[in-house]
């Protein structure tokens, strides 16, 4: 809401944050998606506003977050009792997956840097210690998931860029950037593995030749992508911007083209969950889309990408492209009693078949990135003094923070 000037509403939502959040409950809550949302909305808000409101409420929550690192390994679990100070990991597994393990360093480390108390960075920068020099990895691909107990990765030999990873490999850059470009591990961890998904994970489809990025199953690829995926064009542009080797940017705007294409295909113009992409001589179409991947739930990855890939090109279509799905997310999700509504079915414009349900991260990040994309201001939260966090809230980097104290 600062961020679009929506400044009346703002102020109604800080009188509900100061008067009705609460984070004294018993409850049970998972240390990523509150970490990422909560605790990075939170000191967003901060930086934006100057507001200590927003900065001891991060506190409150940052430090009720911090028994999930109470493992024998310092492998957080995943799930943390707010209320009473106790965690434990999922309860069908004793694993945590490795992207929610890796992506909640960017927040953890500007509390402790706001707080001047080292914990909270402590406790995340010995998760990244540990996966920097585990063994399973494959060209600085990680798998999916790690054990709480003794550290190490499980489910070895699939490796992936979507569900459950795909994150780990934005923070890496992002963290480097945050801490002024000074981190050497990082930036290794984050060139290799970008070269491991060029080695193992970069493909082209039939026949048009659309560079996707599939998986990898025990040495067997596969074709298939998730949306998800798409926040890498973004990801590879940042890093580009910030003098990593040029063939990351030509390799962003190549997948941005692929991401496009997902919606373009579709007949609603809206991209499903997964798709799988074509690879044998003769195919008809590049894109094939099995019947149980068909829904949208109206998430960001294109959107942010498409955002970074403007901010740095100039090139229009990329707000074209933008505003393409902008107009059908209109049209096939909005409700006319307010709000819109993730779809079953893409590939039906008649009836896409409304689920009745809009996931938060529709407000936070997609029509955020959309917002960015098409302000004229391109100063409004600079990508060269902030990074953003994976739920699209802006931290600002050794850059930022000189040009606030100016």
């Amino acid at each position: 809401m600062w961020i679009l000037g929506l400044k009346e509403e703002f102020e109604e939502a800080k009188a509900w944050v100061a008067t009705e959040l609460s984070f004294n409950k018993n409850v049970d809550v998972n240390l990523f998606e509150s970490t990422i949302r909560i605790l990075g909305g939170l000191l967003s808000t901060y930086h934006l506003t100057g507001d200590t409101l927003f900065l001891d409420k991060a506190k409150d929550i940052g430090s009720r977050l911090m028994p999930a690192f109470n493992t024998p390994s310092k492998i957080p679990y995943s799930d943390v009792n707010i209320g009473k100070g106790t965690a434990h990991p999922p309860r069908w597994t004793s694993d945590s997956t490795v992207a929610e393990v890796t992506s909640i360093q960017l927040e953890f480390r500007e509390l402790s840097r706001l707080t001047e108390d080292p914990q909270y960075q402590a406790a995340v920068a010995e998760v990244m210690r540990q996966v920097h020099k585990l063994d399973g990895k494959l060209d600085g691909l990680v798998p999916m998931f790690i054990n709480t107990n003794n550290g190490q990765f499980t489910h070895q030999g699939i490796y992936t860029l979507g569900a459950r990873a795909d994150s780990y490999y934005e923070y890496l850059l992002k963290q480097w950037i945050q801490g002024g470009k000074k981190e050497t591990q990082l930036l290794e961890d984050y060139l290799q593995a970008i070269e491991g998904v060029q080695k193992n994970l970069v493909q082209k489809s039939s026949p048009n030749g659309l560079t996707f990025v599939g998986e990898l199953s025990h040495g067997q690829f596969s074709p298939k992508m998730d949306h998800l995926v798409c926040f890498l064009p973004g990801t590879l542009a940042l890093g580009a911007h910030n003098g990593l080797p040029a063939d990351h940017m030509d390799l962003a705007k190549q997948l941005m083209e692929t991401c496009y294409q997902m919606y373009l295909q579709m007949e609603t113009g809206l991209s499903p969950e997964i798709v799988h992409f074509n690879m044998h001589q003769g195919s008809i179409r590049d894109i094939d889309v099995k019947l149980a991947d068909r829904h949208n739930l109206l998430r960001p990855e294109t959107v942010e990408s498409l955002f970074y890939l403007y901010r740095f090109t100039k090139d229009h279509k990329y707000r074209d492209w933008g505003w393409e799905i902008l107009q059908n997310f209109n049209k096939y999700t909005k409700v006319s009693s307010g709000g819109y509504t993730s779809v079953n079915n893409v590939r039906d414009p008649d009836y896409p078949s409304p689920r009745d349900k809009m996931e938060s991260f529709f407000l936070g990040e997609t029509l955020k990135y959309l917002y960015l994309l098409f302000s004229n201001d391109t100063d409004l939260v600079s990508l060269d003094r902030y990074v953003f966090n994976t739920e699209a809230h802006p931290l600002p980097d050794s850059d930022g923070l000189c040009w606030r104290s100016r």
